[in-house]
């Protein structure tokens, strides 16, 4: 099989390669990725030497680029998206760009080349906010409200593909995921941002009260169900995956990395709330489990604490990440 991986050199993009190349060693990856500043080629330093992985610098936006590397290719996995929500606020027109008009470039090659199967990507926050009171949780019949410009763009992303699925015939299916973490996540997200901030000897910034709410899931976790849903899901159909079955608040989780690492909650420091913060996500993912067997194999403690042995065995990794270094690794691979 021939596969075509957008944003194969971001966070949960690279894991998905990494993790279909050792486990499906004879299909070959086509990877597009633009690589923006969450891009980045070392995540795939640990590919096997006889992987069938190209990588192609592109932006999904690009029709000429995209239609080139689409053609003869089986399955469409698109990952690339704008995706940290503060940065959707104070500058939401590449999130428009890139996350609908790249997902209509996308759709448009994907009709015109016949691809047997366009999997797309997406996120819990499309469905909006829950009250930390409300006993309801998301699933794949809750109705859409985005309520940032990123989960906005999720949302038309989402719709995009339905329509083109409905109107032109082309086999799609959709996974709403919950917050992921773990190896190579750009350390702008909570999790990594935390543990690296920590390990540097910097406050942590908290949100508003810090009780804002999320279902974590671990990336690896993530990709398996990607995996099923391409081997056994049903076309045209969406898939709701989460990771915990209980809540547990951003405050919460920075003082398990504090106490993990051995250091004391003077090292959290309050900041103004952003606007329109979502209180509460709860993913039900009970159709992925009954249909085709998915359930999560990592507990959140457990796997949040290798996480954190990652990224203390990883500095060079997150530095060269956070001054911007690893633009260099890319002129000396690629020119």
């Amino acid at each position: 099989m021939r596969l075509l991986v957008t944003g194969g050199a971001g966070f949960i993009g690279a894991n998905f390669i990494l993790y279909w190349a050792l486990n499906h060693p004879h299909d070959e990856i086509r990877n597009m990725d633009k690589l923006t500043y969450a891009g980045n080629l070392e995540n795939l330093a640990s590919l096997p030497p006889l992987a069938k992985h190209t990588f192609i610098h592109a932006d999904i936006t690009d029709s000429t680029a995209v239609h080139k590397a689409i053609a003869g290719v089986d399955v469409v996995v698109h990952f690339a998206a704008e995706s940290h929500v503060d940065r959707s606020i104070s500058e939401p027109s590449p999130f428009v760009l890139t996350n609908v008009v790249g997902t209509h470039v996308l759709l448009e090659a994907c009709v015109k080349h016949k691809v047997k199967r366009f999997h797309h990507v997406s996120t819990d926050e499309v469905f909006g906010s829950l009250e930390l009171n409300d006993p309801r949780t998301f699933n794949e019949k809750t109705i859409y409200n985005p309520r940032s410009p990123y989960a906005a763009s999720k949302a038309g992303s989402d719709h995009l593909v339905r329509a083109y699925a409905v109107t032109y015939g082309l086999p799609i299916t959709i996974t709403n995921c919950s917050n992921n973490f773990g190896p190579y996540q750009f350390p702008e997200k909570l999790i990594p941002l935390a543990i690296t901030n920590i390990l540097e000897g910097r406050k942590v910034p908290v949100y508003g009260d810090g009780r804002y709410v999320r279902d974590w899931l671990y990336v690896e976790d993530h990709v398996r169900a990607i995996e099923m849903v391409l081997e056994k899901g049903k076309e045209g159909e969406t898939y709701c995956v989460g990771g915990l079955t209980q809540d547990i608040n951003n405050l919460a989780v920075i003082k398990k990395i504090l106490a993990i690492l051995g250091k004391g909650e003077d090292l959290t420091e309050f900041v103004k709330d952003r606007p329109g913060h979502d209180r509460r996500y709860s993913m039900d993912w009970t159709k992925i489990n009954k249909e085709l067997g998915w359930k999560p194999q990592h507990t959140f403690d457990e796997w949040l604490a290798k996480t954190i042995e990652w990224y203390r065995e990883h500095k060079e990794w997150w530095t060269r990440v956070k001054s911007g270094a690893y633009k260099d690794y890319y002129e000396k691979q690629y020119g």
